[in-house]
């Protein structure tokens, strides 16, 4: 086996094997229900791209669970499954055989989570919970500073379980005003870990690679069969199933809404929102069909408790359209005409669901002058 992936990436062959199987990804942006506009089609082979450069530091740059490193799965050019606009995210690759440790600072971000996970898109589809805690529950100095300790046998203060099949540690922090918020400051390193990693075998080079390549085509697949289950009820926001949002990497504080919407110039989909529970955040998002948030870098397409103007009565609403009818709460299509949309309660005490209606833009901007 050593010899044989000695030989393919002397001979090339590993790196021809790579780029056939990432040629053949790209039957995802072709389905039969996939948009088939220039932009959707546009968006959608810079979303295999996207996706490969997550993969290649995911499966190669930071692929060694001896010498594990966080870095961003998902981003403003890099995006996975309704990515949020609001979360900083770190992922690092471990091994549930090892012990390791988590050390930083809190900061001030408005929401922190760390979740182990066994699994991936590029085996069986899933990445399953196998242990989590939220900043709520870790014991921190008084200067924001902790450690947290990863393994499979239960430890004294901060710890979060691992099995044996435990590949992966994800971090999320949700902001409620980027501006203002400081994030967490975090490093991992194995327990017991003091040598230098070996240096690259082609054997490990051949492994990754295939790696890289099925979870390019696994990521696609798998949220190409989300948006195509959402086409049944476009413009509206019905719950999710949550047990296949937790099996994909959910975080288990999060109640999940996902739906699809197709609007044409002169119309408007309004969100209302009745009241607003007792809850930790919530946000509405708005992505394309790859289930890619819109650019937030330039585009308002997303609010939280933070960045929305309440009802009278307490409740909220939102508006998406493709202009600015002038009311409170816009949401910007960022020059699309059909996407996938997410909704959140994070610590709700009850999860009450959003309501919506297609209206004509002139009879929002008609209501607004009156």
């Amino acid at each position: 086996m050593v010899m044989a992936a000695k030989d393919d990436v002397i001979s090339g062959k590993a790196w021809d094997d790579f780029c056939d199987a990432l040629k053949h990804a790209g039957n995802q942006i072709l389905r039969p229900e996939a948009p088939s506009d220039e932009l959707s089609r546009a968006e959608g082979y810079r979303y295999l791209t996207r996706l490969l450069r997550i993969g290649l530091e995911m499966h190669l740059e930071f692929s060694d669970p001896d010498f594990p490193g966080f870095f961003l799965p998902s981003h403003e050019t890099g995006k996975i499954g309704a990515d949020n606009p609001d979360n900083l995210y770190y992922f690092a690759k471990i091994n549930g055989a090892n012990d390791y440790v988590i050390r930083g600072t809190r900061g001030t971000v408005f929401y922190l989570s760390i979740g182990t996970q066994k699994g991936g898109y590029e085996t069986n589809g899933k990445m399953e919970q196998t242990g989590f805690i939220d900043a709520a529950n870790i014991k921190m100095d008084a200067e924001g500073r902790f450690e947290l300790i990863l393994s499979q046998k239960e430890q004294p203060g901060n710890w979060v379980r691992l099995e044996p099949g435990s590949n992966a540690v994800i971090v999320r922090q949700t902001f409620l005003d980027r501006k203002t918020e400081r994030p967490s400051q975090l490093k991992i390193e194995r327990v017991g870990s003091d040598a230098a990693p070996k240096p690259l075998t082609a054997e490990r080079l051949q492994a990754s690679l295939g790696n890289v390549a099925k979870f390019v085509e696994g990521t696609a697949t798998v949220f190409a069969n989300w948006a195509q289950s959402y086409l049944p009820h476009p413009n509206e926001i019905p719950p999710a199933n949550q047990a296949v949002c937790q099996a994909a990497g959910g975080d288990p504080n999060i109640f999940y809404y996902h739906s699809y919407w197709q609007l044409a110039e002169d119309e408007a989909m309004v969100v209302h929102i009745p009241r607003i529970p007792e809850c930790r955040y919530w946000n509405l998002q708005i992505n394309n069909w790859w289930m890619e948030s819109l650019d937030y870098r330039y585009h308002r397409i997303c609010h939280n408790q933070n960045s929305t103007q309440l009802d009278a009565d307490g409740g909220v609403t939102l508006v998406l359209s493709h202009k600015n009818p002038g009311v409170a709460n816009w949401l910007e299509t960022a020059g699309h005409d059909r996407g996938t949309l997410c909704f959140r309660w994070v610590g709700a005490k009850e999860h009450v669901h959003p309501q919506t209606r297609v209206v004509k833009l002139n009879s929002l901007i008609e209501e607004k002058r009156a």
